[in-house]
């Protein structure tokens, strides 16, 4: 926990964050949380917003399990969602279309729950803070970057 802070802190440091900034995938644990809280306060600055995407387990696992990524481009496509013309073949390069080792329903299962045990606590968290922001997850992605979008227009 003490590294990662310590990595993302000194990056918050640098130029390009003094207007804002946006965290993905940090902080995950209550106390990644209080510490970026103190030093945000220490600077002058503070957590505007938090969106919550909040997905149903079965559709992570279906979103997940079914992506592939080309050996060759690194292009990314989803059996179900965003299927290649050719099976297991990339659109962009020809390329051999493959499961990731992270993406297999296990691994993805085993995410989930220490997503659960360590970084779903978080969504309390910033909910008493008064930052929270829910939105459905499972819903396609246009609407939903439009619906994240307009709340983060509401930010400064």
């Amino acid at each position: 926990d003490d590294l990662v802070i310590e990595i993302a802190t000194t990056r918050l440091l640098e130029d390009d964050c003094k207007e804002g900034f946006l965290l993905d995938g940090f902080p995950r644990t209550i106390y990644q949380a209080e510490k970026l809280d103190a030093f945000l306060e220490k600077h002058g600055q503070k957590i505007d917003k938090v969106l919550n995407l909040d997905v149903k387990k079965d559709v992570l696992i279906e979103r997940l399990t079914g992506r592939r990524v080309c050996k060759g481009c690194g292009a990314s496509f989803h059996i179900k969602n965003m299927p290649p013309k050719k099976a297991g073949v990339c659109d962009a390069c020809g390329g051999e279309l493959f499961q990731r080792s992270d993406d297999t329903a296990a691994t993805v299962a085993n995410r989930i729950d220490v997503y659960n045990e360590q970084t779903l606590p978080l969504v309390e968290y910033y909910k008493k803070a008064g930052v929270l922001f829910d939105v459905d997850g499972s819903i396609d992605a246009d609407p939903l970057f439009d619906k994240i979008r307009v709340e983060l227009e509401t930010c400064k």
